[in-house]
């Protein structure tokens, strides 16, 4: 029993532990202000990334090295490849050479079968119809044969000289008549070119003649004119003379008070009439601006008596506005004199009562051990 006890307790000892150490490890976490502000475990992300560099520099090296063995066995190839195009031709060119030496077409045994040139060396089954070699019994023409071949080229090239000198000869003709007709209508377009300069120079003529009369016309328009203007000068100069006359023995110039009384009544007169006022005008008009001159003085003097009984109550109320002024100011000091008083009550009060605190109430200041049961735990 005790065997079995002592395991349980190393077992639930080695719990602990490990309880501990993570416990430990959390606080660790916990209590670092840099490791809490990012939210990670930087540690693990720092290692990931070094297996990770680690890892991609070893793909790099493989990488590399397998490059390289491509690049080698490709040299390989490429050289197995040379030399293997190199025998074939070499072996190509020996079998040409053997078969040019010891291998010639004429050597063979069926050669005859396929000479080239043995419709060249053959003879025509017979030359002409009275061949010796056709005999009674023999076929005396064979299909496609052209025994006729040299006249019938030369009867073909005789016509086609023919033909050539028939369409040279047809090519002359057209030419001779486009010829003609081009002199035909060269004819016409220096005719209708005539006809057109004869027209232009008749419109030209029919211009000038148009422009002859209109001048003409212009210049007996112009007499007229000038010969009517003459006759109104005169006619506006006679009539001048006369209006001067009328105007020299008129009213308006011998300066008749009456001429210048309207129609409209007593008091209203025709101004380009009017000469003047009379001396009892003059007398009334002066008259009656002294009396304005009085008036104006009477007003004048008025309004001095009205601005000074305003200058007076302003200044009576100015004064009353001062001693308003001055009484507040008083009542102000007076009302600060109380407040300062009731300021310097309160501050005895309040250092009285700090005084209090500090000796009475915080006599137990706290101590480091106070603040080291805070942050103990990561719970």
């Amino acid at each position: 029993m005790q065997k079995l006890g002592d395991k349980f307790d190393l077992k639930e000892a080695e719990i602990i532990a490990g309880r501990r150490n993570l416990e430990s490890q959390r606080q660790n976490r916990i209590f670092n202000a840099r490791v809490r502000t990012i939210g990670i475990d930087k540690q693990a992300l720092d290692g990931q990334i070094k297996d990770k560099k680690i890892h991609e520099e070893t793909e790099a090296r493989k990488h590399l090295a397998y490059a390289k063995d491509l690049i080698r066995h490709d040299q390989t190839m490429c050289l197995l490849d040379a030399r293997h195009k190199r025998d074939v031709k070499n072996l190509n060119k020996a079998i040409g050479e053997f078969r040019i030496c010891y291998q010639k077409p004429e050597t063979r045994r069926e050669f005859d079968l396929n000479d080239p040139q043995a419709l060249k060396k053959d003879v025509p089954p017979r030359i002409s119809d009275t061949d010796p070699r056709c005999t009674v019994s023999s076929i005396q023409k064979l299909p496609g044969e052209d025994l006729q071949r040299q006249e019938r080229i030369k009867r073909q090239q005789e016509q086609t000289r023919e033909w050539l000198l028939a369409q040279q000869k047809d090519l002359k003709n057209a030419l001779e008549d486009q010829n003609f007709a081009n002199s035909l209508y060269n004819k016409y377009r220096i005719a209708q070119d005539q006809r057109a300069c004869e027209l232009q120079q008749m419109e030209e003529d029919m211009k000038r003649a148009i422009t002859v009369a209109t001048k003409d016309f212009n210049q007996a328009q112009a007499t007229e004119s000038a010969t009517r203007r003459k006759l109104e000068k005169l006619q506006e100069q006679e009539d001048n003379a006369i209006d001067i006359l009328n105007q020299m023995h008129s009213d308006f110039l011998t300066e008749d008070p009456k001429q210048a009384f309207s129609a409209f009544g007593p008091n209203r007169v025709i101004v380009h009439r009017w000469k003047g006022m009379t001396p009892d005008q003059i007398d009334d008009v002066t008259h009656k601006q002294k009396q304005q001159v009085q008036e104006k003085k009477r007003l004048q003097e008025e309004e001095r008596q009205r601005n000074a009984e305003w200058e007076r109550m302003r200044s009576n109320d100015a004064r009353a506005a001062v001693l308003l002024e001055r009484q507040q100011q008083r009542m102000n000091r007076q009302l600060r004199k109380e407040m300062d008083c009731q300021n310097i009550l309160l501050c005895r009060d309040h250092k009285a009562r700090e005084k209090f605190l500090k000796n009475e109430v915080y006599v137990n200041a706290p101590t480091g051990k106070y603040f080291d049961q805070f942050n103990t735990s990561s719970r």
